[in-house]
């Protein structure tokens, strides 16, 4: 066990102390700390733990790890300096991180027990024996049921070689020739007999792991068919012991017809004695053949099998053995296993996972379509950006996919098993987002719910938060989401108690917020803060090559949508789309091939030019590269009326930036727009570099 000095014994250090002591890989032998009444210190010294107000004086080299969680660079320094060769020093930050991992490796480790008891419970119910041994022979699993037909405790059997506690057992022999042996009859030393299959367990190379086997006690019922040849006898010898099963049986005689059922057989199949007793043995079956048939032609006993039985469709396991005395077969026994009731929770379960996976992040990076420089740059950025706890900033136009960007990151963290819930911070007033995000108390506005409400933040806490538009934020909410950047912790609104959260934000946006701080309406430290791992998603005009696999992908994708069966698009229609600007990216893409598919014959399986609308014959490169086309007094020159909008609209911004000299704010009172709306246009237009010599 390794030796730990504690260096800090404020709130983070007490955390990482109280987190140590539960683990059993590290030791804390000493915690240090100036305050002599920090609540570390007064851990500590409860724990018998030695304490100190200067570390000088106790650092050697006995101690292996020296974690550091006053903040101060530098204590850090002089500590590393002072260090040992031996002595690992670990920041507070990371020494928080290991710790957390280890009380999920414990977590973990109670869940697999916890997944174990409830495993050792199922087959301790069952009546059947069941025994399983390693490579080794030596036995590692060993039921109630075997301890009941054995004679041996569980504790007496784990760990010893199977022919210490079964003499006759032929595992070793099923383990050397890797074959089942099944229904095999097997008298154990205390004379029971018994029914048993033996399953070697082997992986995908042929190797062996160890063996297992099932066993089901028939002593009575053998004894029984070897000294009774009545049938009616055997019967009533019979009554009393399967009415007492949980499993259902049934028994017919030599002619397949019904003789004997117990109460549980009534209870799986839904069928009582009067439509069972004289009756074929084929009628309780709703799906496969007559087990008891097969039996009764082969004299063979027959193994799990699965059926449906009865008018519910009950899916069961049967297992079936032939009745013979003296040598003349008298009939077949047969035993009913009910599987539904697992099968049926194991589909819950299912639907449950479902459910909780559509309530939570959708998409992975496979679903992020592209294969240019610009994409596949973005996709390893936001990879790696999964695999830390930084905030993480999308950037990009309106359309281009920041939120599939957002729930993939989410998807390939430590948290993906956590919450997601996204905020369109657009989409809310400044009164109503502040509540949505931090939550209220009873009685803090008019209309408030009783008891309060738990805001967004707090529904993500251990998951990811993504804030979508970030740059709508008012500058009230601005400064409360810095908070919760910085202090881990929210107050709702009417609250006075600080609720800590451990919350990943994802932000994104299209705004400029370089520009925004400029004009005052985005705050520069919560962009510092934003701004820790920017991620910047291309607009589709700037990596065209994407737009074949895009197109394919959203052809599919509409197919499933509209029901259609479109094959693909012709090589004339997908020249169009790689001349086009795409102002709107991806999401006008989407747009105008499901236009394009609403308005096709069902008889057309291509995407043809004709198909596309008439404003992609449009040359709209001019625009861009800023060339302004004069408009003919007589018509439009060939032009489309919003290309000569746009390039109108340029030729004023341009003369009005230049009156001004670049003067921004200037321009945009000259032009009646707002100063974030002219900073967008001049963006659009590629006017940003005037005034700027």
């Amino acid at each position: 066990m390794q030796k730990v000095m504690i260096v800090g014994a404020g709130k983070g250090g007490t955390a990482i102390l109280q987190i140590l002591l539960e683990t059993d890989i590290l030791s804390v032998a000493a915690v240090i700390d100036v305050d002599k009444n920090a609540p570390g210190i007064q851990l500590a010294s409860c724990r018998g733990i030695l304490t100190a107000t200067d570390w000088t004086v106790l650092l050697d080299d006995t101690y292996d790890l020296v974690i550091d969680v006053t903040g101060s660079k530098d204590v850090f320094l002089k500590l590393r300096a002072a260090a040992g060769k031996k002595t690992a020093l670990i920041p507070g930050s990371v020494a928080f991180i290991i710790a957390k991992l280890l009380e999920e490796k414990e977590a973990l480790i109670g869940r697999l027990q916890a997944e174990s008891v409830k495993w050792d419970l199922i087959f301790n119910s069952t009546d059947d024996g069941m025994i399983v041994v390693d490579d080794q022979e030596k036995i590692i699993f060993f039921n109630k049921s075997a301890e009941r037909m054995t004679g041996f405790k569980k504790a007496e059997a784990i760990g010893k070689n199977i022919k210490k506690v079964i003499v006759t057992s032929r595992l070793p022999h099923v383990m050397r020739k890797k074959r089942i042996e099944a229904n095999q009859e097997q008298v154990l030393a205390n004379g029971m007999k018994i029914i048993t299959t033996r399953i070697p367990m082997l992986g995908e190379h042929g190797e062996v792991y160890g063996a297992f086997a099932v066993f089901k006690d028939i002593t009575q019922v053998v004894d029984l068919a070897e000294e009774i040849t009545n049938l009616k006898e055997i019967q009533t010898m019979l009554q009393a012991i399967i009415q007492s099963s949980d499993d259902a049986i049934s028994v017919v005689d030599e002619l397949g017809h019904g003789i004997l059922i117990n109460p549980a057989y009534t209870r799986i199949t839904g069928l009582t004695e009067e439509e069972v007793i004289g009756k074929p043995a084929t009628t309780d079956i709703y799906e496969g053949e007559s087990m008891h048939m097969q039996v009764l032609q082969t004299r063979r006993p027959v193994r799990g099998t699965n059926m449906r039985v009865g008018p519910a469709k009950r899916e069961v396991i049967v297992n079936v053995a032939p009745i013979i005395v003296d040598g003349r077969l008298k009939g077949s026994v047969g035993v009913i296993h009910d599987m539904s009731e697992i099968q049926q929770l194991n589909q819950e379960l299912n639907r449950a996972r479902q459910i909780i996976r559509t309530l939570e992040a959708k998409y992975s990076f496979e679903d992020i379509i592209g294969i240019s420089d610009e994409m596949a740059l973005a996709i390893d950025q936001a990879r790696l950006s999964a695999k830390t706890p930084a905030t993480v900033l999308l950037r990009g136009e309106s359309g281009t996919g920041k939120e599939l960007f957002a729930h993939a990151i989410h998807n390939h963290s430590d948290r993906k098993f956590n919450k997601f819930v996204r905020v369109n911070c657009a989409a809310l007033s400044e009164s109503l987002l502040e509540s949505e995000l931090f939550g209220y108390e009873e009685g803090a506005f008019s209309g408030a719910k009783r008891g309060g409400k738990r805001g967004l933040f707090e529904e993500a806490n251990n998951g990811s938060i993504f804030l979508d538009e970030i740059g709508e934020l008012t500058p009230s909410t601005q400064a409360k989401l810095l908070r919760v950047l910085q202090e881990n912790e929210i107050l709702r609104v009417g609250g006075t108690k600080a609720l800590p959260i451990n919350v990943r934000v994802i932000a994104a946006t299209n705004v400029n917020l370089e520009k925004a701080i400029v004009s005052g309406s985005f705050r520069e430290d919560l962009y510092f803060r934003l701004n820790r791992m920017p991620i910047h998603i291309s607009p589709l005009r700037k990596r065209r090559e994407d737009i074949p696999a895009l197109s394919e992908h959203l052809i599919q994708k509409l197919n499933q949508e509209y029901g259609r069966n479109i094959e693909g698009i012709t090589t004339v229609a997908l020249q169009k789309l790689m001349m086009y600007q795409w102002p709107g990216n991806v999401r006008e893409l989407e747009n105008i091939l499901g236009r394009s598919i609403i308005f096709m014959k069902l008889s057309e399986t291509m995407i043809d030019d004709k198909h596309l609308p008439e404003f992609l014959q449009d040359n709209e490169q001019e625009v861009e590269s800023g060339k302004n086309q004069p408009v003919n007094k007589n018509g439009s020159g060939g032009k489309s009326l919003s290309l000569m909008m746009d390039n109108y609209e340029r030729s004023i911004i341009k003369q009005t930036m230049e009156e001004h000299k670049g003067n921004k704010t200037a321009a945009s009172r000259s032009l009646g727009i707002s100063v974030r709306n002219l900073y967008y246009k001049l963006e659009k237009y590629n006017l940003e570099q005037i005034g700027m010599q």
